[in-house]
């Protein structure tokens, strides 16, 4: 087809801007999908995303428009998602496009994302088209709105479109403009074929479906490919585009996105920013590809039953090649035996995964005490990674400890100012610097990355009721006191509970995660002693009475010493469960730690 009628764009913004409705409408103004199989949120095939209301995976659809000037276009649309965790997805969809639509809700105004995404856009070197979405609402302040985006990231006032994603208004304005604005994808197609491999999926009737944007050349059916990371070969079975469902074609050519099969059954065969080119006729160098992601938060996925491992390893090879910013490696543990180490970009794709292999793959999980990267200087000059509490080493064997900081920016009214800033400084950030935008108050600042990954945005949310915002970037590694807090049962670690924290919060840490197994842990045939222990010190404790078992029940009356006699063996029998037995954690206990 002709490569100049080809427009590829994505939608960006904030969580909660209205990406996934207007995606609805430009899907149902162009005809792609019949009106009576049309669904709101029909690029959100996930049922995790549909019951949240959030995109989690960047969605591509093919959309074919008859433009004003007659001519038959072929929109290649890629949804995003807008929450921080899932960043990355943002970033590959922006490498397979040439145009975006910054979409901002015209009730909250330009937001923390909002303003990354923009700055991640102009990065790929992207035609950004504003919309001022959600103009129907009545509180919609659209002058307010207008104002900043002129003023924060230098649109002029023409440029930006008014809609409304729910009723439709600005859409066929919309279309006209990515018609007009966005640049047909260059490329050529008598090259060597490079097609950029920007997402992977995996079906069981079809095996590994590759989602790729051909950059030069073209792909036809039944060729043969080579994958220039690997160097593997593979023949390909099916040629696609998504409508947004599977639709098979004849072939794709340069600066079209679709997808392809070629009976690849191995997850770990591919590598999302790969390039595939032609067997017979090769392309001599690889596309840039993506930047690996490194993740930011760790913790440890065991399963309930020990039978489920490798069902469970199954899993996340699968679970992968839809999130390539997810890692794991094998590791074991005294309380729960084999599972893994997982790495994760925040805490909210953490809580995704976890549903995710529940749900889709009917396993039932344990996850441990989620932490940060440490980096560990020994005495001997060695400089160790920690991701595990259970790899850190002896404190005699320690020089000194380093943890990440994050450079933070959020966006709040402000009022709500001195709040936010007070907030920064009790998880031991520092204030760097602010900056007024008309109503709203930009606030720059650096901090630790483990007081921010558990509930620093829902707490900002809170302090802001519901108008502040965040988005950080890593920065880079600091010396810290760190100490090891270790939870003992009856004398017996309990490494499910262990985790890293600054030494000056261990006690509040180590009273708060002890009272609250103390809530949490069934009382049991014998009594059960909780002690949290740091620095080789116990520094809080609490018991879990025993069950009271009613020995004497069937004496009636007669000496006293016969009673006395059954407490005795009872007492002694307690003493020796509390040395033998195993204390029974309900899974609920790891899920409400998790939350300290």
């Amino acid at each position: 087809m002709d490569k100049s009628l080809i427009r590829n764009f994505s939608i960006i913004a904030h969580i909660d801007h209205g990406k996934s409705t207007l995606a609805d409408r430009l899907i149902q103004i162009t005809g792609t999908v019949d009106q009576r199989h049309f669904r709101a949120q029909i690029l959100d095939d996930m049922d995790l995303e549909r019951e949240r209301g959030i995109t989690i995976k960047a969605s591509a659809v093919r959309l074919n428009y008859k433009a004003k000037d007659s001519k038959d276009y072929v929109l290649n649309l890629i949804d995003t998602p807008g929450h921080v965790d899932f960043t990355y997805e943002v970033a590959k969809s922006l490498a397979a496009c040439e145009g975006a639509l910054l979409v901002v809700d015209a009730t909250q105004g330009i937001e923390a994302q909002t303003v990354a995404n923009f700055y991640m856009a102009k990065e790929h070197k992207l035609v950004i088209i504003p919309v001022i979405n959600k103009i129907d609402i009545a509180n919609a302040d659209i002058d307010r709105v207008k104002l900043q985006l002129m003023e924060v990231l230098k649109f002029k006032e023409e440029d930006v479109i008014l809609a409304s994603a729910k009723e439709g208004i600005g859409i066929d304005q919309i279309l006209e403009r990515i018609v007009r604005d966005v640049p047909p994808p260059s490329g050529d197609p008598d090259k060597p074929l490079r097609a950029l491999l920007f997402d992977s999926n995996f079906d069981v009737f079809k095996g590994v479906i590759v989602y790729l944007r051909i950059i030069d050349g073209k792909i036809s059916p039944n060729a043969s490919i080579r994958m220039m990371n690997s160097g593997k070969e593979y023949k390909i079975e099916e040629i696609g585009v998504f409508r947004p469902q599977a639709e098979k074609i004849n072939g794709l050519q340069s600066g079209e996105v679709g997808y392809i099969t070629c009976n690849l059954r191995n997850p770990h065969e591919i590598v999302i920013g790969d390039t595939v080119t032609d067997v017979v006729n090769p392309a001599s160098e690889p596309l840039p590809g993506y930047k690996q992601m490194k993740p930011l938060v760790f913790c440890g996925i065991y399963p309930v039953n020990a039978a489920d491992f490798h069902n469970l390893r199954e899993a996340m090879d699968k679970l992968r090649l839809n999130d390539s910013s997810f890692i794991f490696e094998p590791e074991s543990s005294q309380s729960f035996g084999h599972g893994f180490r997982c790495g994760f970009l925040g805490l909210l794709h953490m809580e995704i995964i976890q549903e995710r292999l529940e749900r889709e793959y009917d396993l039932n999980l344990i996850l441990t005490t989620p932490n940060v990267v440490y980096r560990v200087k020994k005495r001997d000059g060695q400089i160790i990674e920690v991701h595990n509490p259970a790899q850190l080493p002896p404190s005699q064997d320690i020089a000194s400890i380093e943890e990440p900081y994050i450079f933070a920016h959020t966006m709040t009214p402000m009022e709500f100012m001195e709040n936010v800033i007070e907030m920064v400084k009790e998880r031991r950030g520092e204030y760097k610097s602010s900056e007024y935008l008309t109503d709203r108050v930009r606030i720059l600042f650096e901090m630790p990355l483990s007081e921010a990954i558990v509930d620093f945005y829902d707490k900002i949310k809170s302090l802001t009721r519901g108008y502040g915002s965040l988005d950080y970037e890593l920065g880079s590694y600091k010396p810290s006191q760190i100490s090891k807090l270790d939870i003992l049962l009856n004398g017996k670690l309990c490494d499910a509970f262990s985790c890293l924290v600054h030494k000056d919060k261990a006690y509040y840490k180590a009273r708060a995660l002890v009272d609250k197994l103390r809530e949490l842990i069934p009382r049991q045939l014998f009594e059960v002693i909780i002690q949290a222990t740091a620095d080789n010190k116990i520094i809080a404790s609490a018991k879990v009475r025993s069950l009271a078992k009613h020995v004497t029940g069937k004496c009636y009356g007669g000496d006293i010493t016969r009673k006395r006699k059954l407490w005795e063996i009872q007492k002694k029998g307690k003493k020796r469960l509390k040395q033998f037995g195993n204390v029974e954690i309900p899974q609920e206990a790891f899920l409400e730690v998790l939350k300290i």
